[in-house]
């Protein structure tokens, strides 16, 4: 029998998982991770772990398999909280989930597991894994889940072949609605337990309050860009090579106080995201207003109005040399050479028409349609049909 060890996070997902190896035959253990003891910043008692390493050990007890909790709580905040804080800190939005995946769950915690003689890890994620043969060599692929609604492929976009050999998603094939079936029927405690929301781990948190344990605020200006301005009607260079071209429409437009008028007041430039429309409290414009850009070196909020602003899209997007990341290493570009792909820039979105182009001064990711809100630090993730094959963090 083959040990797996399943991380029980006391959720419905995961709950599932570990029935649905035991009934393939595995022996499953089942672990929960303690990641995180701060309650002062979370939203009280959206994701208390407390209430969730209970219904952990609860659906370990039913389902007859051994279950313990480990803390993790100093390489999360290692890993995911301090990395946090220095994008903000610079004005870049991170995706803690991403990293979770690729620093916590299938790093620290799957060395645990090895650790305890397991074979696999398996986690409650929506997406799947296969296998192929090339050059007499095992290849493994990280394919979308069935359920298209609630696909999570992207969340593990950076993961490596080395991870995904080890991994195993087991209710990749099933639609949320079977896996709460399944659960209702074993009447299990977690059947009908609301997804958790917010951070890996941490639940939902007041992101400014977060921040603010680390980031102090500072009073800066909100301005507002019209939809007409100067700046948008620049006119386009002569461009000597592609490259050149590329680099230019990933480029963004560097605002500057003399290009729009002030709006408001905020409590610090580096709280904020592009696109963002929550949290600005500004009124009495005719749409609603959304960021453009921020600038943490001065301390500014650009913002326009109405989702179709031209300050939000862009067509183009860079990812540098050393965030580039293939699970599909074999797929890998050399310089000069392009491919066409659907890709995402953020989970949930619909795969869009793209084409990668790899420099060695790094890779572009070119959209057929302009995207909105192109964000410096979140993961770009493309994709092969149903595989995503790379991913890159946005430059």
């Amino acid at each position: 029998m083959k040990r797996v060890v399943v991380g029980l996070s006391g959720g419905v997902d995961s709950s599932v998982a570990a029935y649905l190896l035991k009934e393939q035959g595995y022996e499953v253990i089942g672990l929960f991770m303690k990641n995180w003891h701060d309650d002062s910043v979370t939203i009280s008692n959206e994701c208390p772990w407390l209430e969730d390493s209970n219904d952990a050990l609860l659906v370990a007890e039913k389902l007859g398999i051994p279950f313990q909790t480990v803390d993790l709580s100093e390489q999360y905040k290692e890993r995911i909280v301090d990395y946090m804080f220095n994008e903000y800190e610079q004005g870049r939005t991170p995706n803690p989930d991403v990293l979770c995946n690729r620093e916590i769950k299938f790093d620290v915690f799957m060395k645990i597991a090895l650790s305890l003689g397991a074979d696999f890890v398996a986690t409650g994620h929506y997406c799947r894994k296969g296998t192929i043969e090339k050059d007499g060599k095992e290849i493994y692929q990280l394919l979308a889940g069935i359920d298209g609604n609630k696909d999570q492929s992207y969340f593990l976009c950076q993961l490596s072949q080395e991870q995904l050999s080890k991994a195993l998603f087991p209710i990749g094939e099933l639609t949320k609605p079977e896996v709460r079936e399944i659960a209702a029927k074993l009447d299990l405690v977690t059947a009908e337990k609301r997804d958790s929301q917010g951070l890996c781990f941490i639940g939902k948190v007041r992101l400014p309050e977060f921040l603010q344990q680390q980031l102090q605020p500072k009073e800066g200006l909100i301005y507002e860009i019209g939809a007409k301005s100067e700046i948008y009607n620049t006119s386009i260079p002569e461009f000597n090579s592609l490259e050149e071209q590329l680099f230019f429409e990933s480029t963004s437009l560097k605002y500057t106080p003399e290009n729009g008028k002030v709006v408001g007041k905020h409590q610090g430039a580096h709280y904020f995201t592009i696109g963002q429309r929550k949290g600005l409290n500004v009124g009495g414009t005719k749409e609603a207003l959304f960021i453009i850009a921020t600038d943490v070196k001065n301390n500014a909020i650009y913002t326009g109005q109405g989702h179709n602003h031209p300050g939000l899209f862009k067509k183009t997007l860079k990812v540098q040399p050393s965030e580039i990341h293939w699970i599909r290493e074999d797929l890998k570009l050399k310089n000069g050479e392009s491919m066409q792909v659907k890709a995402r820039i953020r989970y949930r979105q619909e795969l869009q028409n793209a084409t990668l182009y790899q420099f060695e001064s790094g890779l572009y990711v070119q959209f057929d349609e302009p995207q909105s809100a192109i964000t410096e630090g979140q993961f770009v993730a493309w994709n092969i049909d149903d595989e995503l094959v790379g991913s890159g963090v946005i430059s």
